[in-house]
């Protein structure tokens, strides 16, 4: 049974860091504690399903690969990376699956939708859709952007890209999910212009 450290809490992110790459049992814990909040909700705001899995997945892979840590005081940044790795891999595996299977992809974390109306979920379920669309890239720098509210600066060292690159793929997924959600609300005024939405 992992036992947390007493003095945890206490600890800064260097020194989190620095007994993380020593395989400090304790360590992984607060690690745990410290970081999982905040990938649940990145993944739940950037996937919208699956997010138990992904966020285990993700300290699976960062607690296997915590001797690879080369500045422990940049231990955030190294957990959020391997984030933005895992979740790159999965929006590929799950257009590929949707593809496959000729379905819809999964839509919507039931944590955003427990506390939603029935139109609020509606709507969540179709701003999924249409994120969903988006190639891997162009739906991650979305997601950070928009909903993480990271820089562009950040989100270029997060994944390892260039400011530009982040730029471009920014520009291009703010443009088609704008082109999307104009296109769907004429839709819905069009349908509700001749009695069928309902």
């Amino acid at each position: 049974m992992l036992v947390p450290h007493p003095d945890s809490q206490e600890a800064s992110d260097a020194e989190l860091g620095r007994a993380l790459t020593g395989e400090a049992a304790w360590a992984q814990v607060e690690a745990w504690n410290r970081y999982a909040p905040q990938v649940y909700g990145m993944a739940a705001r950037a996937l919208g399903s699956e997010v138990e899995d992904f966020v285990q997945e993700v300290f699976f892979r960062v607690f296997s690969k915590a001797k690879t840590l080369q500045k422990p005081a940049s231990l955030q940044s190294f957990i959020v990376s391997f984030a933005i790795r895992i979740l790159k891999w999965e929006l590929r595996r799950k257009k590929a699956r949707a593809w496959l299977s000729f379905q819809q992809p999964e839509t919507c974390a039931d944590l955003l939708s427990q506390t939603m109306d029935i139109e609020s979920r509606e709507l969540l379920r179709k701003f999924y859709a249409m994120l969903e669309r988006l190639a891997p890239c162009e739906h991650i720098v979305f997601a950070l952007r928009h909903l993480e509210s990271m820089t562009v600066e950040e989100i270029a060292q997060a994944m390892a890209l260039s400011v530009s690159t982040v730029k471009r793929s920014l520009e291009r997924g703010t443009r088609q999910m704008s082109r999307r959600t104009v296109a769907a609300l004429e839709m819905a005024g069009l349908l509700e212009g001749k009695g069928c939405w309902r």
